[in-house]
């Protein structure tokens, strides 16, 4: 029992005596923090939610708010905590001494892969035939990103693997039907005997990284027509623990796609050893590993010789995931932000009512919308041309390279400054705005750096001379209604003219900037279109989020962007 003014602390310990000494005041108080975010809406978004209706989806748009409700709980918020805090770790052999390669994941991992799954964000989209549903899936992950990162790699894959698989109908007979079910089932037991399906690939070697016409790794046909026999090492290979694998090897006839299970349809282990797993800057709760294949049986995807050519479809599909996965790291981090300066105050006033602090967070504002916007109308095209929009198929062939490159190029300076928008506070890891700010750069090398999107861009210029045809042709939907954008089309034109590789990168990005600005200017509200064209087009930005000029109406971008982030 304490006396009067006393306190008993959990250790046993009396300190009124000091609480005394100072007045009676303690000395931990917690004052002027934010309360937890969690529960959110992570639906919440005018710029989503109008993409979505725009690009043939609103009727997913109930399913997307109740997932909105569950990512932004504190249940789904703790899954992906937790899911990074403990890493995956590698078994490669059993208590007997027999190898067995086997990724062991924290029980929050599998919950996220559950509930992803289930709302069909890996390959459910190719078994819907309502227009939209690729859009749908598309929308879906940039709601349920806000919990984690790391576990849309796989979903990411499987969804990338389907139209691959297409390529060789009887084998698509056997695994389509359980890469495109809703059903999560961890475990490695012969593909045939399960209720769903996961895919990966492996692509990249030690010796050459993207440059895959540099790959050794050999296929040798087996007496049974289509199976070989792959021996090699692939040096970068995400979600070991999935099903199947599509793999580029060597075969007799060149470079070529095959399809690897972990598990043969007999039930014995294909041979997929697990030299180690990555130990990345991110993506912590996703495993990566350096697998060797010895004897590895495989069946051929796709002609011999035309390896690249079969994957590049797997490509398209998670460049796409890229886009987005970047543009819901903006919108989280922004939303974090946001909050933080809602219930922080400080030199006497709450930081959302501090005109420096609204500038940064508007800027902020403008870059997520343009990015999401894009992210939309890149699955709107991926979804028109799987079904037979020639003219879309080409816009996305090349928008979705462009906006590759730029909006992943965005991300780590943006989540940067989120983070900054929180003190000191964010740069601990309990905010969580650590590991957002790890998961960014992964996003601008996953599916070819920098570089090779750029001269990828090039490449479909000059080799599909369609792809310019589609781009112009979606600029002009936008001429007449901003100066500043026409102007910069015109010099775009004019800067293609002369394009070369040393310049492919200011090329690709004048190519971004003119398409998120048209975009904008035909579908987003006057003030955010006018402030996008005016600091991204006219020059009349600095350096760094947070310049917008004086003229900016800052209040209407806040407003859209954060609800109840006005000061009165």
């Amino acid at each position: 029992m304490t006396t009067p003014g006393h306190e008993r602390y959990e250790d046993g310990g009396d300190r009124g005596d000091v609480a005394g000494r100072a007045g009676g005041t303690a000395t931990h108080e917690v004052t002027n923090q934010p309360p937890p975010l969690a529960p959110y809406d992570a639906c919440e978004d005018l710029a989503l939610l109008e993409g979505v209706r725009r690009e043939g989806a609103g009727w997913a748009e109930e399913g997307l708010r109740r997932l909105g409700v569950r990512a932004g709980g504190a249940e789904a918020q703790e899954w992906g905590d937790l899911a990074n805090r403990h890493a995956p770790e590698l078994r490669t052999h059993d208590r007997y001494g027999h190898r067995i390669d086997e990724v062991e994941y924290h029980p929050s991992w599998h919950h996220l892969m559950r509930v992803a799954v289930a709302e069909g964000l890996a390959g459910a989209p190719w078994a819907d035939d309502r227009p939209g549903a690729h859009v749908a899936r598309t929308a879906g992950g940039l709601v349920w990103g806000h919990t984690e990162a790391g576990h849309g790699c796989p979903t990411s894959m499987t969804y990338a693997a389907v139209p691959v698989l297409r390529r060789q109908p009887e084998l698509a007979e056997v695994y389509e039907p359980l890469l495109t079910a809703r059903e999560y089932d961890p475990g490695l037991r012969p593909p045939a005997g399960k209720r769903g399906l996961l895919a990966g690939m492996g692509m990249t070697e030690k010796q050459g990284g993207s440059d895959v016409r540099t790959n050794t790794t050999t296929a040798t046909p087996a007496a049974e027509p289509g199976v070989y026999t792959l021996r090699g090492h692939k040096w970068f290979t995400s979600a070991p623990m999935c099903d199947v694998f599509l793999v580029l090897a060597r075969a007799p006839g060149g470079l070529s796609c095959f399809l690897v299970p972990r598990v043969l349809p007999d039930g014995t282990r294909n041979t997929f050893r697990v030299q180690r797993l990555k130990d990345k800057l991110g993506n912590r709760s996703n495993a990566s590993c350096e697998p060797e294949f010895d004897r590895t049986v495989a069946w051929l995807v796709g002609p011999e010789g035309g390896g690249v050519k079969t994957i590049i479809e797997m490509v398209n599909c998670t460049r796409l995931d890229c886009v987005m996965s970047t543009a819901t790291l903006m919108r989280k981090t922004l939303v974090e932000a946001g909050h933080h300066a809602r219930h922080r105050s400080a030199f006497g006033a709450r930081l959302i009512e501090q005109p420096l602090m609204r500038n940064v967070l508007a800027d902020l504002a403008l870059e997520s919308e343009a990015a999401t916007t894009l992210t939309l109308r890149l699955a709107g095209a991926a979804d028109r041309g799987v079904r037979g929009d020639a003219g879309e198929a080409a816009f996305r062939r090349i928008a979705t390279a462009v906006g590759k490159y730029w909006v992943t190029k965005r991300g780590p300076a943006f989540t940067a400054e989120a983070l900054e928008c929180l003190g000191g506070n964010g740069y601990v890891e309990e905010s969580g705005m650590p590991r957002h700010y790890r998961e960014a750069p992964l996003l601008s090398i996953w599916e070819g750096s920098g570089n090779v999107n750029a001269l990828d861009v090039l490449r479909a210029l000059h080799r599909e001379p369609g792809t310019a045809d589609a781009l112009f042709g979606e600029l002009a939907l936008a001429r007449g209604a901003d100066a500043r954008l026409d102007a910069a089309v015109a010099g775009l034109r004019d800067r293609l003219a002369g394009a070369s590789p040393a310049g492919a990168r200011r090329l690709v990005e004048l190519m971004a900037l003119t398409l998120q600005a048209s975009l904008l200017v035909r579908y987003a509200p006057p003030a955010v279109a006018d402030a996008f064209c005016a600091t991204r087009l006219g020059g009349d930005w600095g350096h760094s989020f947070g310049t917008l000029p004086d003229g900016v109406a800052l209040d209407p971008v806040l407003e859209r962007a954060l609800p109840l982030a006005q000061p009165f």
